[in-house]
């Protein structure tokens, strides 16, 4: 069933869903979801490009050879390892996996990748019936499988080849495979990446290219996410004045030789979604393998908290997290100052996301809109902003701050409520007098 949300300027909304808008305050003058979910398109030598891999810590340390065709620890992965100094769960999408498969006389790597071509099938009289052959699958010379059959037609494809059935079994001290390519990367991948994602719920997205019209793919996706259908997530970029609540825009480069210019994209599509919801990421010790390029300036660095930009500076030996902030710069009535800050997003996007699943799994064709209804409603939401209050994340709440009310039409409700967000310290303004 196709499920609508997003924001609402007038109650003309089609589809059935959730619609939730946050405003500013003028200055005029239930169970909450975890986070810590991220997800990421890597160019990698190795893996499937058909769908979403989904990843924890333990499976990518366990399956990594399986999954990528290399150890944990190669550089290949640094990305995912910097992800999950904050994260818990990764969606990883291969982006440049539709390219050449590598073969040989006696199979085809299972998937494209120039990976396919350190594959190798070693053949071998059976020490025990030489009616049969042992045949190896080695990577990079180390055997990851070994059967016993008497003709190509017994084979089992393993995680690395599918073997051709058809093949003559012969002694061999080692056949490589060979002519395995990466395919080259393109909007059309990062589209076919982004459109698997909406099946999905996580936190942040990060996108470690600095193309500018890749980058701004990222950006319109994002805003469809969040002001079209009601997915309260955010982009993470490199070097990308968005102006957006929903894009962070990291300004530091690396150091490290050979290194992406956007490393740092890793570490903080990690942080800002495993950051908790009554939690800042100010003043975070950066703990990554990456050297940070920190020499900036204190006026570069108030510049850059001005222009929206996350930040890493230097203090004493330590590399830091300047202010926990997105790339909105420009504030209305609407949205105003509160919502540069990534607390303030992480607070409302919790209170999205966790709603609009409380009112589509409980309510929606369910519960009649009588006043009855709309109390249990009123409830529900009223226990899910209590729950953030004892979590410290917002304060002074009272149920009188929500109302809930019928709406223009039978089938709607309106839902008001009133939060106050708490922020994490981050000035001190301090007189000492002296007698």
């Amino acid at each position: 069933m196709a499920l609508g949300g997003g924001t609402f300027t007038a109650q003309n909304k089609v589809l059935p869903g959730a619609y939730i808008n946050f405003v500013s305050v003028s200055n005029a003058s239930s169970v909450l979801s975890e986070r810590g979910i991220c997800a990421i398109g890597l160019e990698l030598d190795w893996g499937d490009d058909s769908k979403l891999i989904e990843l924890t810590y333990e499976y990518l340390k366990e399956k990594s050879q399986v999954l990528f065709g290399v150890g944990y620890d190669d550089d290949s992965l640094i990305g995912l390892r910097e992800i999950f100094r904050n994260a818990r769960l990764v969606y990883v999408y291969r982006l440049n996996g539709s390219g050449t498969k590598a073969s040989n006389t006696y199979c085809t790597a299972r998937y494209g990748g120039t990976k396919g071509n350190s594959l190798k099938t070693v053949i071998a009289v059976n020490a025990d019936d030489n009616t049969k052959f042992d045949v190896s699958t080695l990577l990079d010379n180390v055997e990851v499988d070994k059967q016993t059959v008497a003709a190509a037609t017994g084979l089992v494809d393993n995680d690395y080849v599918i073997f051709t059935t058809s093949a003559t079994l012969a002694a061999t001290a080692g056949t490589a495979l060979a002519g395995g390519t990466n395919a080259t990367v393109t909007a059309t991948q990062h589209q076919t990446f982004l459109d698997k994602l909406e099946a999905v719920s996580f936190n942040t997205l990060g996108c470690a290219y600095t193309t500018d019209a890749i980058k701004t793919l990222y950006i319109n996706y994002c805003m469809r996410m969040r002001d079209d259908f009601g997915k309260k997530i955010q982009v993470v970029l490199y070097n990308k004045a968005a102006n957006y609540e929903g894009v962070v825009n990291v300004k530091n480069t690396v150091t490290n030789t050979g290194a992406n210019a956007a490393s740092l994209v890793y570490y903080v599509t990690g942080l800002v979604a495993g950051t908790e919801v009554n939690k800042s990421a100010s003043n975070k010790i950066y703990d990554g393998e990456f050297i940070v390029n920190t020499n900036y300036t204190q006026s570069q660095l108030e510049t850059s908290i001005n222009s929206g930009e996350f930040a890493f500076h230097r203090v004493g030996n330590d590399v830091r997290v300047l202010v926990d902030i997105n790339s909105l710069t420009t504030t209305t009535e609407q949205k105003g100052d509160v919502f540069k800050q990534n607390q303030t997003i992480r607070v409302i996007d919790q209170i999205a996301n966790d709603i609009a699943v409380i009112f589509n799994d409980k309510y929606l064709g369910k519960v009649p809109n009588d006043k009855s209804g709309r109390i249990s409603l009123w409830s529900d939401i009223v226990n899910h902003l209590e729950e953030l209050e004892t979590l410290r994340a917002i304060e002074d709440f009272n149920d009188s701050d929500v109302t809930v009310v019928q709406g223009n039409t039978k089938t709607s409700v309106v839902a008001n409520c009133a939060i106050t967000i708490i922020y994490a310290m981050e000035k001190l303004y301090m007189t000492v007098t002296v007698n």
